[in-house]
């Protein structure tokens, strides 16, 4: 089954018209996108958008073969025009199959939101799902047999892809496509990066794919070290990277701080981001977590499972540090860094870079800084990638 990508952007297209905003400004060449339209097979288009009979030309492709155009959503502005030739679009009930004279069948799935998501089955049994910008399966039988290929708003609704993850509708070998693109990712590499981590990938508007060609797919890192200072959006970039996962076990190592305001409206803010469906646990026990096999791990952060490490040890004492102390914190965290090393689950963990700021006018500040730089040094060596966060903008230092 042939798949032409006629546009892959959001209703509004990308650069949206008349939007001043450094996305839209950059969007320029491969990164423009039209509204998203799918052509499958030539036979069946998904989604009649203005523009369609040109970005099929501009492809290389004719509809006139098309017997059947299907709407997947609500259209926004003035009525769609219907080139000559087309049937008039439709849209299938939900729950309801439709089978084409072609030998293509398409089942509509039921949304969460406004909008009729649809399964295609080709001639040749291969299986693709798309689904409308904003819309997620509003209910999916579990285990269900994962698509070949699915075509989603991986940004707007990564809860989407980790539902279907968790239903087994998308697997390992399933592509994932990303499509409803819009201004909220700058276009390029960032948008590549940002996909990627989520397992997914874009192409550019026109592309043919194969459905059922499954080279394409990005592996997922098993290991992410997100670095970054005070308030620069590191907690935030490991949580993006994660939300498109189901039941992730998000590991926080600060504790409650009973009476601390301040730290208390910290830690609401890390909780009213994350998703619903995802658990937390206060520990600063990393090693069991990282041995048992399980859901995707965040934790955060590696600079407050230190500052446990170190007053468990009496790191703060120089006495105390030099009578055993020092050797007692190199064991704790070559245990730490050995279990990540040997661990089976997906972990992203989170660390404070502190060497490049002022330096620490007590032994003690200067005694964490250095410890916390071997940590996060030898942390990262376990990690397939690591990421500097910069005023929010993550710097690929390795993967």
């Amino acid at each position: 089954m042939e798949l032409t990508l006629l546009g892959t952007g959001a209703p509004a297209g990308l650069p949206r018209p008349d939007c001043p905003c450094a996305a839209c400004a950059s969007a320029l060449g491969a990164d423009a996108r039209a509204a998203t339209s799918l052509l499958v097979d030539g036979a069946l288009l998904l989604d009649l958008t203005p523009g369609t009979a040109l970005a099929a030309a501009r492809a290389g492709r004719s509809l006139g073969g098309v017997r059947q155009v299907l709407l997947s959503h609500p259209h926004d502005g003035p009525a769609l025009e219907v080139p000559a030739g087309l049937p008039q679009p439709g849209r299938v009930p939900d729950g309801r199959e439709l089978a084409l004279l072609t030998g293509h069948r398409v089942r509509a799935v039921a949304l969460d939101a406004p909008g009729t998501g649809y399964a295609v089955t080709g001639p040749d049994g291969q299986r693709l799902l798309y689904l409308p910008p904003g819309g997620a399966p509003a209910g999916l039988e579990q285990p269900a047999e994962p698509y070949a290929m699915v075509l989603l708003d991986v940004v707007g609704r990564p809860d989407a892809l980790a539902r279907l993850r968790e239903a087994g509708a998308v697997g390992p070998a399933t592509d994932v496509v990303a499509v409803h693109l819009d201004h909220d990712v700058p276009p390029g590499a960032e948008s590549r990066r940002q996909l990627a981590a989520a397992g997914a990938r874009a192409v550019p508007d026109g592309t043919a794919l194969e459905v059922g060609a499954y080279e394409d797919v990005p592996d997922v890192p098993r290991r992410t070290l997100v670095l970054g200072g005070a308030r620069s959006g590191k907690s935030v970039e490991a949580e993006r990277r994660l939300e498109s996962f189901p039941e992730v076990l998000y590991v926080a190592t600060g504790g409650t701080r009973g009476g601390d305001t301040e730290w208390t409206a910290r830690v609401t803010a890390h909780q009213e981001r994350r998703p619903g469906s995802w658990r937390t646990v206060e520990t600063c026990d990393l090693v069991p977590l990282l041995k048992d096999d399980g859901p995707p791990l965040l934790v955060d952060c590696l600079s407050l499972w230190l500052t446990d490490a170190m007053d468990a040890v009496g790191a703060w004492d120089d006495a105390e540090w030099a009578d055993g102390g020092e050797r007692a914190l190199r064991d704790r965290t070559g245990e730490l860094t050995d279990a990540v090393r040997g661990t089976r689950r997906t972990v992203v963990a989170v660390s404070n870079e502190v060497g490049s700021g002022i330096v620490p006018a007590t032994a003690s500040g200067r005694r964490y800084r250095d410890e916390l730089g071997r940590l996060n040094a030898a942390f990262a060596r376990e990690c397939e990638q690591v990421l500097l966060v910069v005023a929010g903008q993550a710097v690929v230092l390795r993967g």
